[in-house]
């Protein structure tokens, strides 16, 4: 999955994992920039009576690069608090919740939004970035969250509370936290099944006879959802409106955290104290930026490492990039359908196409010569947004591999086929941008694990999660509709 699970460690504290992230030019509204950041993943829609929340221990951070330099100019924080309403009974609510303001609603959640700027920061240190406040503007408090989806009876009207609990802020900002359904697209019992392709799974080393389409694994979970709509003259670095697509000032790098404070401290005896303290500073646990960067080109081991990371020290999981072990992989699990590709594997030579997609952003010229989102020579994993290219009035869902550059890799749209798009460029496809001698296999045509039936079909399986307009995420799953397991 795009960051679900992917570590270690971050795998036994879901309320802190950064899951996916979205970053891409509002198409109703193309003078702002949508991000959506997502944690908690895997949700069962039924997960009563203690329904999913954002944890109000943990501090989640959307990040902002806007001088192409890898470092944090701004960061949005958001920070959770939780009121019980009615006490006295284990339900979350005790009939039906018509408002968010609704007396039958026990557990209810709120948040601030703050935004910081910062200023240059010179020296980088390891982890413990080196950085001073220079802007701390707090742009709402106590804002509301909607409830979980419970079902007809508990949340009978459920996109109305969605609705009013989409606040804006004073700077002309929107945005919204609460529970949306997943909508992220993969195959994740076939592809961490050895790698396993279904529509040509009979070429696999270990074959299963005949082809199928790509088994949406997380059609039925939910996640939670931190959305901004933000105008973009709040994110360049000189408060302009960017509409020169050649232009660096143009081009943002966008990344999400979670942290938590150093220390958890029960005072009770035994651990029964109601009221724990966490003390310390914050220690960042998690981080999102490219749909499975860490998940598939992280080794195992350095995985924690990895999301305890700045963007600015991913030189250090660099080779991962350069030389991925899912190209290698590939011709030995499918014998004979990826000829090519072994042979750029055995040649040794680093995919600087790779490297351009994921750690640098692409140069201009390299796919259009009025395209670019590079963002300099620092290596490090973020979505690059190019805010001056407009949205499609045709999306393709394979972005920029199927001609769209309005997509993946130039942000990321929520039908982006971001599985399909990284297996392809592993497998060969984009490496042509930088070789024009090489020919990509056959067999990369038809790989698919995600949201195309085809490399030429371009309909999206499981386009009824997703709206047209803000926050984009469909409505979650309901417990009494999607019975559990």
């Amino acid at each position: 999955m795009s960051s679900h699970r992917e570590a270690p460690e971050i795998s036994k504290d879901p309320v802190a994992d950064s899951t996916d992230l979205y970053v891409f030019v509002s198409p109703d509204a193309p003078d702002t920039v949508t991000i959506l950041a997502n944690y908690v993943p895997l949700q069962g829609p039924a997960g009563g009576p203690n329904f999913y929340e954002f944890g109000d221990d943990v501090l989640y951070e959307i990040n902002i690069d806007n001088d192409n330099d890898g470092e944090v100019d701004i960061t949005y924080q958001f920070q959770f608090t939780n009121e019980i309403e009615v006490g006295g009974t284990f339900l979350y609510n005790v009939g039906p919740i018509t408002s968010l303001d609704s007396s039958n609603w026990n557990r209810r959640q709120f948040y601030t939004v703050t935004r910081i700027d910062w200023e240059d920061r010179r020296p980088k240190r390891r982890r413990n970035r080196h950085r001073r406040n220079c802007g701390n503007h707090s742009l709402g408090s106590h804002l509301p969250s909607p409830p979980c989806n419970i079902g007809p009876r508990s949340t009978p009207n459920y996109e109305t509370l969605v609705s009013a609990a989409v606040q804006t802020l004073p700077d002309g900002s929107r945005v919204f936290a609460g529970q949306r359904a997943e909508g992220f697209y993969v195959d994740l019992g076939s592809i961490f099944d050895l790698a396993a392709l279904r529509p040509i799974q009979s070429a696999h080393l270990i074959p299963i006879p005949g082809s199928a389409a790509a088994v949406n694994a997380t059609k039925d979970l939910n996640v939670h959802t931190i959305a901004m709509q933000i105008p973009k003259t709040l994110l360049t670095d000189d408060g302009t409106n960017p509409t020169d697509p050649k232009a660096p000032i143009s081009v943002i790098g966008v990344w999400t955290t979670a942290s938590r404070q150093r220390v958890h401290f029960n005072h009770g005896w035994g651990g029964r104290d109601n009221n724990p303290a966490n003390i310390g500073p914050f220690t960042q646990v998690s981080r999102m930026g490219n749909p499975l960067f860490n998940e598939v080109l992280v080794p195992m081991e350095r995985k924690d490492d990895w999301n305890q990371d700045p963007p600015t020290n991913d030189s250090e999981y660099a080779d991962g990039v350069f030389h991925p072990e899912l190209a290698k992989l590939l011709p030995v699990l499918y014998p004979g359908a990826f000829p090519n590709l072994q042979a750029l594997v055995n040649s040794g030579k680093p995919r600087a196409d790779l490297a351009a997609i994921l750690l640098t952003g692409i140069p201009l010229g390299v796919v259009s010569p009025n395209f670019q989102n590079f963002t300099g020579n620092t290596l490090a994993d973020l979505i690059r947004l190019n805010m001056a290219i407009p949205p499609s009035a045709a999306p393709n869902n394979l972005g920029v591999v199927g001609g769209d550059l309005a997509g993946f890799p130039n942000g990321r749209r929520i039908a982006d086929d971001v599985v399909n798009i990284e297996l392809k460029a592993i497998a060969g496809a984009t490496y042509p941008l930088i070789d024009k001698t090489f020919t990509p296999d056959a067999a990369v045509g038809i790989v698919d694990q995600g949201l195309t039936s085809s490399a030429t079909d371009q309909t999206a399986r499981g386009t009824e999660h997703y709206l047209s307009a803000f926050p984009y995420l469909g409505t979650p799953h309901s417990g009494y509709d999607v019975p559990a397991a």
